[in-house]
């Protein structure tokens, strides 16, 4: 098989860290899916990775979370992952992991090459808008496959606004809704990954 140049993107199995047991990861093809019952921390690497570490001890409502133990640092460990082996991490735009880790603001880079795009789940086809950060290790911008766009408002929301409520204007999406990722974007997010990956490879190889 010839080799891959840098930016080019083979079907590599990707790693998909910290997964619902009834992901929609598990029926896209080159996909290593670790849920709770695998535990995501036994995975061995070699891999690029998406990961979606739990976000509830982290996100805006965090005071009143019961995290498990040892449950807010999975997304640093993710963290790690991600800058060894490429890939992308999945969070919630209010997340608190940027400031903790520290992780590069939109427009900056990190000493990884890391960088974050801002997008939002209803653009892939998620009911609420869902803005999200996406912390990106071994692509440049310009690599990554076509994204979509909508404009408009969204059907639902993710949870009620006081502004919501009184005009009691839009529905709240289900529980499994708000952690659930769009199959349109799982499968954006797995080429990405490849991508990260591949082009890891290559600088690996020519080094």
């Amino acid at each position: 098989m010839p080799e891959l140049r840098r930016g080019e993107c083979a079907m590599t199995q990707v790693a998909v860290l910290f997964a619902r047991s009834d992901s929609i990861y598990k029926t896209l093809s080159a996909t290593d899916v670790w849920d709770a019952q695998r535990n995501a921390l036994n995975w061995p690497g070699g891999a690029p990775v998406v990961a979606h570490p739990p976000c509830r001890a982290w996100g805006r409502l965090r005071t009143f979370a019961k995290p498990r133990p040892g449950e807010k640092e999975l997304a640093l460990w993710a963290v790690d992952k991600i800058r060894s082996h490429g890939g992308v991490l999945e969070h919630p735009a209010s997340s608190l992991l940027w400031k903790e880790k520290p992780l590069p603001e939109p427009g900056e880079q990190d000493d990884w090459n890391g960088w974050t795009l801002v997008i939002s789940q209803w653009w892939w086809g998620h009911r609420a808008e869902k803005l999200t950060r996406l912390y990106i290790c071994g692509a440049k911008p310009s690599e990554l496959p076509p994204m979509p766009y909508r404009m408009g408002e969204a059907s639902h929301v993710i949870a009620q606004s006081s502004l919501n409520q009184h005009l009691r204007r839009r529905p709240e999406v289900s529980k499994k809704e708000r952690e659930a990722t769009p199959v349109e974007l799982a499968t954006w997010l797995i080429e990405v990954a490849r991508i990260c990956g591949s082009n890891i490879a290559a600088e690996r190889h020519t080094a």
